[in-house]
């Protein structure tokens, strides 16, 4: 294979709190036509900055201080801008963590996606549709011919990283940049979109640098797996060596983390219903529901996991919980009180009680205002805090997120992704709620981190009796913490009972089909997964009438 891309002793700089500081530190970095090169390591090891530099880009408040980035024998630090106009989304393209905050939201899905082969004169807008088309078919999509035709807040947000890696595939690009491109998705998804992935890159003889914190998904596509952290170089090699050898401490510390060798949580004894929702339908606009006559129970001091593939319905759930979409059918009690359905019809007291880390921290934050702002926000609102009260409280939450105290003086754009989720969590502590429904909140942490806070929300339900609605695809997250499991299909609950009812065999079939979906640490996993019962059932459709009907 001839070499694509060599970056050398790249050091890169970021301005934070009114200076100047390392990223990267001289990491050298190669990838072959052909090949996967998988980046892992902890939030703020450098790998989204050395994925996107390899364009010759920084993120604001970011240089490239020096080393040499040549790409197909170009030298890119001195590249002039029509040579980089013919370069980036063309041959080199981005797949983005978070799609959400990526696509235009005054523009439609399908328009956005022909927008490059057009402009570039790749191809005509008929062959850029019929090409879109295509692939929102083989990533499995719904109603491919016409779900382009959406605004991107009219998909879920699985729907939407998929759409946006198709996007990335249009001009057929030689290397393509995938920044954690599976965190959004649920596990039967992310089997279907890795599985893609290989084939697209297979096809179209692409490179591919694979961004992620998860080990066990990176080694289903990788062919050789660098470790970074702190923005250097710990450890690399082929994926299979790394794997059943890792050298460093540090490698051999995330292999534990993701084998599952956590302890197993002890929960508050029972206390009495908190949550009711009593046969919940719900729709949006176009008054298809997308909730049926959903009933779940949350306990005081306990934790209900919600777990299904995108599109089951486990966010709308949430939305209907805190009132941001009023249910056609059912009520929401809360503590022996019903609610009132809307948001705007509750008071201070109501809406302090039951807040929401949402799933996506680039659209939760305000990118104007500093993390102080953000914490002292809802301290004001709710408790009236001003000076030095409110700062020490925004002190006290630091503290409790494990995040230096200094970072307050940084906006959202100077934290990595799983800071940002970790200053989510610490805006909905702020207002000392009952209940937390947390959608998602691990998904952009790194396996030691997630660890962590799933550590850090224990301790705090059991010392002041909090209830959590865990929203969440990681069913290693859902062993670890959940006390009951609620497993949704098309809106519909087709399973529910505590963790050891759920997770002990006989399963329900699509439970069998989820506990099946998770990846292991095994190159060959993937491809022998698709070789199976589940891979055939994969292949027909997780998400079929047939699965519901088996319940019913």
């Amino acid at each position: 294979m001839s070499r694509l891309l060599t970056m050398k002793n790249l050091v890169i700089e970021g301005f934070q709190e009114e200076q100047w500081g390392d990223i990267v530190l001289g990491v050298d970095v190669h990838v072959d036509r052909g090949e996967v090169l998988g980046l892992i390591g902890e939030s703020g090891a450098g790998k989204s900055t050395i994925g996107i530099a390899s364009m010759a880009y920084c993120r604001d408040g970011c240089r490239i201080v020096s080393g040499s980035i040549k790409f197909d024998d170009l030298e890119l630090t001195t590249a002039t801008d029509d040579q980089m106009r013919s370069i980036r989304g063309v041959r080199i393209s981005y797949v983005a963590q978070s799609a959400a905050a990526s696509f235009n939201p005054a523009h439609h899905i399908i328009d956005q996606y022909v927008e490059a082969p057009v402009k570039h004169g790749i191809m005509s807008r008929a062959e850029a549709e019929k090409g879109a088309r295509d692939l929102y078919s083989r990533f499995d999509l719904p109603d491919p011919d016409n779900i382009g035709d959406r605004y991107p807040h009219q998909v879920s947000g699985g729907q939407l990283q998929r759409a946006m890696v198709a996007m990335a595939m249009a001009c057929k690009p030689d290397l393509i940049i995938f920044d954690e491109p599976t965190t959004a998705l649920d596990v039967t998804t992310q089997i279907e979109v890795l599985a893609t992935i290989k084939d697209a890159i297979r096809e179209l003889n692409s490179a591919a640098i694979y961004i992620t914190h998860d080990l066990a998904v990176v080694s289903q596509v990788a062919d050789r797996i660098m470790v970074l952290r702190h923005g250097q170089l710990v450890e690399e090699g082929g994926t299979r060596e790394m794997l059943a050898n890792p050298k460093q401490d540090y490698t051999r510390a995330l292999l534990s983390v993701r084998k599952g060798q956590t302890e197993k949580i002890k929960h508050a004894e029972e206390g009495k219903p908190l949550l009711k929702v009593n046969d919940v339908t719900a729709a949006y606009a176009n008054r298809v529901p997308v909730l049926q006559d959903v009933n779940v129970t949350v306990t005081r001091g306990k934790t209900i996991a919600v777990v299904g593939e995108s599109g089951s319905g486990k966010s709308t759930l949430a939305r209907v919980i805190t009132g941001l979409l009023p249910p056609i059918t059912g009520t929401i009690e809360f503590d022996g009180q019903e609610l009132p359905a809307k948001f705007s019809d509750r008071d201070r007291e109501m809406l302090r009680r039951v807040q929401m880390i949402i799933q996506m921290p680039d659209v939760a934050l305000n990118p104007r205002q500093k993390i102080k702002q953000v914490l002292g926000r809802p301290l004001e609102f709710y408790f009236g805090m001003r000076g030095e009260e409110k700062r020490q409280r925004v002190s006290q939450l630091m503290e409790q997120i494990e995040l230096p105290e200094r970072y307050v003086n940084r906006f959202p754009s100077e934290l990595s992704g799983g800071e940002k989720q970790r200053v989510c969590i610490a805006k909905a502590l702020a207002a000392e709620p009952n209940l937390i429904i947390c959608d998602e909140v691990t998904s952009a942490l790194d396996q030691l981190v997630a660890e962590d806070i799933l550590k850090l929300l224990q301790r705090l339900q059991n010392e002041l009796s909090m209830s959590y609605l865990f929203i969440t695809h990681d069913l290693a997250t859902v062993k670890a913490i959940s006390d009951e499991i609620v497993v949704m299909l098309q809106g519909r609950v087709v399973e529910y009972g505590t963790r050891d009812e759920v997770l002990a065999p006989p399963h329900h079939e699509y439970t069998e089909l989820l506990l099946a979906s998770v990846p292991e640490m095994d190159p060959d996993w993937l491809d022998n997964l698709l070789k199976t019962r589940v891979g055939a059932l994969l292949r027909e459709g997780p998400a079929s009438e047939h699965a519901v009907k088996n319940k019913q």
